[in-house]
């Protein structure tokens, strides 16, 4: 009797020790796990544009500061000086460019009287040309009748120095004619000429156009004296102070990003299979262990890298050594959104747990119960 009650004891005991183990079994899988988590944000490196002597910090260390807010100043009067010139260099090349466009409208109407003088020049000439062909009519009359003696000398004299002065008129306007035409042509030649100096009138010239774009970017350098916070945020580890000098495009502050934070949770590749995107979690984070915040799935890692394989010494592939009988779990990122209260402030680096919660990418409301023990 004594060994069948040991018997069934040890049954009971054997069977309530397997559905132990299968119940927490079935918890693990259906809460996936990992204690290797950490809070992160964007850290936003403020990098001046120009370089210069800084003048002004109005910023504290671990100071939030506003989108907007003034986080230092550079020396801003070598910039305004710049600014001061480039502005007197567009007033000047507008000066120039007008003078080039006065000259330019003073050649068209150089070339409008030449045009009008070669026309009348033209017109004089073919006049010449009928009076000395009238002239040359009567001339010939008059050489016919002379031996016939119905010309006297006299008249045959007169025709011929008539018609002697009507050819010299018409070589005089001939020449006048070719005079004009090549000041015509040089009018235009000085017209083209001009045009080419002045390039495109109005705003749209050329050398305008330069002259405004230095003024752009010398004004946009005095802006840049000024640097702003990109976005809401805690100014971090600030080491700069006044009198410090700023160098162009080298990093200088840090502003984390307030709006910025999640964790980034490092899972056993085992359990990949388990969970997807937009699944609810459950984030405990060490210096608040005791609330429990609420997240969700935001990605998942498509890869990590590998030591195996890489580039190791003379050139050959570095190989680890393993042990056959045991084969670690690689770790895979994954990204929590998450939403804290007002009374936790997150902090870039802290360490978290996190419990993702299988299934849930659609399901609505309260985030179901999490075991204590995995919170």
């Amino acid at each position: 009797m004594k060994a069948i009650v040991k018997i069934v004891t040890t049954s009971v005991v054997v069977l309530a020790a397997v559905g132990m183990v299968a119940y927490k079994y079935q918890d693990y899988m259906k809460y996936p796990w990992t204690r290797d988590g950490t809070v992160r944000a964007h850290v936003v490196e403020i990098v001046p544009r120009v370089s210069g002597e800084i003048v002004r910090v109005p910023v504290r260390n671990n100071q939030l500061v506003k989108k907007g807010d003034l986080l230092f100043e550079i020396d801003p009067r070598t910039f305004q000086v710049t600014v001061d010139l480039a502005r007197a260099q567009l007033d000047n090349m507008r000066d120039i460019v007008n003078s080039l466009a006065d000259q330019a409208e003073g050649m068209k109407d150089n070339v409008a009287q030449h045009e009008a003088t070669l026309s009348q020049a033209k017109s004089d000439a073919d006049g010449s040309a009928a009076e000395t062909e009238d002239a040359r009519s009567a001339f010939d009359r008059a050489r016919e009748l002379l031996p016939t003696g119905a010309n006297t000398q006299r008249d045959f004299d007169n025709k011929y120095a008539a018609y002697q002065v009507a050819l010299a008129k018409l070589s005089s306007a001939r020449g006048r004619v070719s005079q004009m035409t090549a000041e015509l042509a040089q009018a235009n030649a000085d017209l083209a000429r001009a045009k080419a100096d002045l390039g495109t009138p109005g705003e749209n010239n050329p050398r305008l156009r330069r002259a405004a774009a230095d003024l752009e970017l010398a004004e946009l350098n005095l802006a840049f004296t000024k640097v702003w916070a990109p976005a809401d945020g805690y100014v971090t580890n600030l080491l700069l102070r006044a009198g410090d000098s700023a160098v162009a495009n080298q990093p200088i502050m840090a502003v984390i990003d307030a709006n910025s934070f999640y964790v980034e949770a490092f899972f056993r590749e085992t359990f990949m299979e388990n969970f997807q995107n937009g699944d609810r979690a459950v984030v405990t984070l060490m210096s608040y262990p005791d609330t429990p915040l609420e997240g969700k799935i935001e990605s998942i890692g498509w890869g990590i890298a590998q030591q195996n394989g890489s580039t190791g010494f003379q050139l050959l592939p570095a190989v680890k050594p393993t042990f056959e009988w045991i084969r670690l779990a690689q770790r895979i990122p994954v990204i929590v959104r998450i939403e804290a209260p007002d009374n936790v402030k997150l902090r870039a680096g802290t360490t978290a747990s996190v419990v993702v919660i299988t299934g849930t990418s659609t399901a609505g409301g309260p985030v179901p119960p999490v075991p204590r023990a995995l919170q």
